[in-house]
């Protein structure tokens, strides 16, 4: 019944052989995109925990807070999976949970910090599986699949998702010469500084460029509304200390939580159990308004 429904309500002037030969299209391309990301998710959620899991942390890493509710609906889980999944979260240490002041049957349900920890490598997993993915393409190709993609969200009516305030991301090129002009200049402005410091930040970037150790050092580029926003700098000292450095956030973006948001990658890197790190340290040369900072992070 609900099949004949369907079928009457193809377009107008459209025959129902043009119909099922684009039906038949759709579900062949649901059978390659199927394949290709059941190759992906074997080779990264190689973890006790399941695909439904790892997208439950997901969304509880990216949301400031959500309830169950929320996140069934959002997920399309059944409600008594997904509780069993929370129960299993709790009992680890993986969430927290805070009663919602509105609705007494609810509750806020947030990550802590070693819900972070446990989610870090998965998602970097997934990261790099995905660019691995992408990288077989050329730059104008991702753009036109990405571009694809989003069509194919649009006219299925995926809700457009929330745009965040600002985004973090690692360096690129470019952003070497951004961080060491936009430090002069500021720095000029609100310290009157000289140029001499603009060449001490552009002796840092340098040697962090040409001594890059993606295992135990990042820089992270802010940016908003397609500009960049702040940076910060996580550099090696020792085989055990890493400083924080480099880091700047412009006067129209503070007040976002940017530097804070820095700072905590940087220690969250650092703290990454897969490489065995603890972060701990204390905080020196600090100026104010959420510009340069200079902290040590001890533990790797």
């Amino acid at each position: 019944m609900g099949l004949n429904r369907l079928s009457l309500r193809r377009p107008p002037g459209m025959s129902p052989t043009s119909l099922d030969q684009n039906a038949h299209a759709v579900r062949r391309f649901n059978r390659f995109y199927t394949r290709q990301i059941g190759i992906l998710e074997e080779r990264l959620y190689q973890s006790k925990f399941s695909l439904a899991e790892v997208r439950v942390l997901y969304e509880l890493a990216h949301r400031t807070r959500a309830t169950a509710t929320e996140l069934g609906k959002d997920l399309g889980l059944d409600p008594g999976y997904l509780s069993r999944i929370l129960r299993s979260f709790d009992r680890d240490g993986l969430i927290a949970k805070t009663p919602s002041a509105t609705d007494a049957r609810q509750s806020h349900l947030t990550l802590t910090p070693k819900g972070r920890q446990v989610f870090a490598p998965l998602n970097a997993r997934s990261q790099q599986g995905v660019s691995a993915l992408l990288a077989a393409l050329a730059t104008t190709q991702q753009t036109e699949l990405v571009r694809s993609m989003e069509s194919i969200e649009k006219l299925l009516g995926a809700p457009p998702e929330p745009k965040a305030p600002y985004l973090l991301r690692l360096h690129q090129p470019g952003d070497m010469g951004w961080v060491v002009h936009r430090h002069g200049v500021l720095y000029s402005q609100e310290y009157k500084y000289d140029e001499r410091f603009e060449a001490l930040v552009a002796g840092i970037v340098a040697e962090f460029i040409q001594n890059f150790d993606p295992k135990r050092e990042r820089c992270w580029i802010a940016e908003k509304d397609g500009s960049i926003a702040g940076s910060i700098f996580l550099c090696k000292k020792s085989s055990t200390v890493a400083k924080l450095r480099l880091l700047l956030v412009e006067p129209s973006a503070r007040g976002l939580g940017i530097g804070k948001r820095l700072v905590d990658e940087c220690v969250r890197f650092a703290s990454m159990p897969a490489t065995k790190r603890s972060s701990s340290g204390r905080k020196v040369n600090s100026p104010p308004h959420g510009t340069s900072t200079k902290k040590q992070v001890s533990g790797w």
